[in-house]
């Protein structure tokens, strides 16, 4: 274990506790499906209420590493899939809609924002659903696309969010639709009101390239300790919260002055539209 992780014992507490967390849920069960290891380097996520059995799959965007594994849970009975979820209309998140359903030969809802490839189902900004006895609520967080919906979950004290490609740990979605205020109200108003307590899950493995970006902009000991954890494990989702979020994702700190002093603005959307510049043209 890396030196620097040994001399914070707050990181320590943090990382036995969500790992604790993962061990003991029983009631919403996450389980990650890396896609495109070693180039793209996405995520899709298989969420299941233990209770009843109901599942959804979220960005099953390469059929052929997620297809094997959502037929052997349905073959063995663990799963009862009932939907597939986008996170937004991009081929690595939606594209692999129609294969799925052709590959497992069964109707299922598709529910995402309007562009997502077979959508059937579009819920409003802070609509609600539920995977058996797990709380589902659509929030809109458009910016890097239009139709971006990240997924907030909620099973009792167990809370989960996914982000697709607004929120990364340390990082966030290039702004391909929308605008420096949609990302600042996407990250520091929609998700930040969220539980801090909330995992967030998100839909690429970037957090090594977004903390060598932040350490060019801040040296907090919150992102020398997302970089020491970044060395140590090639694998980051669902590992940190929306409170850690907030201490290490210098999008989400517009009131840091040291990041204010980097931008050379103080006013918050200007600050995240100055961020994402010098991140675009980072080497």
């Amino acid at each position: 274990m890396n030196a620097l992780i040994l001399r914070r014992p707050f990181l320590q507490q943090r990382i036995r506790s969500l790992t604790s967390s993962l061990i003991t849920t029983r009631t919403m069960r996450i389980q990650s499906i890396p896609m495109w290891v070693g180039s793209s380097n996405n995520y899709a996520y298989l969420v299941v209420d233990d209770k009843t059995k109901d599942a959804v799959i979220i960005d099953p965007a390469h059929p052929s590493e997620v297809a094997p594994v959502l037929k052997e849970a349905i073959e063995d009975g663990t799963i009862n899939l009932t939907a597939i979820v986008n996170t937004h209309h991009h081929w690595d998140h939606a594209g692999g809609n129609t294969e799925i359903l052709n590959e497992l030969g069964k109707p299922l809802d598709i529910i995402g924002g309007k562009d997502c490839q077979k959508v059937t189902k579009t819920p409003a900004h802070g609509e609600t659903f539920n995977i058996g006895s797990i709380a589902v609520k659509a929030l809109h967080t458009p910016c890097h696309t239009q139709d971006s919906i990240c997924w907030f979950m909620q099973d009792g004290d167990e809370k989960a969010v996914f982000t697709g490609d607004t929120l990364f740990h340390g990082g966030c979605g290039k702004f391909f639709e929308g605008t420096g205020e949609e990302m600042h109200k996407a990250l520091n108003v929609t998700l930040a009101s969220l539980p801090d307590d909330t995992r967030v899950f998100p839909g690429h493995e970037y957090t090594k390239s977004n903390v060598k970006f932040a350490l060019s902009v801040s040296h907090n000991d919150a992102i020398q300790d997302l970089d020491a954890f970044a060395d140590e494990n090639k694998e980051t989702q669902g590992r940190f919260t929306i409170g850690d979020e907030k201490r290490h994702n210098v999008f989400m700190m517009p009131q840091d002055p040291g990041i204010q002093k980097v931008t050379g603005e103080t006013e918050p959307v200007a600050i995240m539209t100055k961020l994402r510049e010098l991140k675009n043209n980072f080497k």
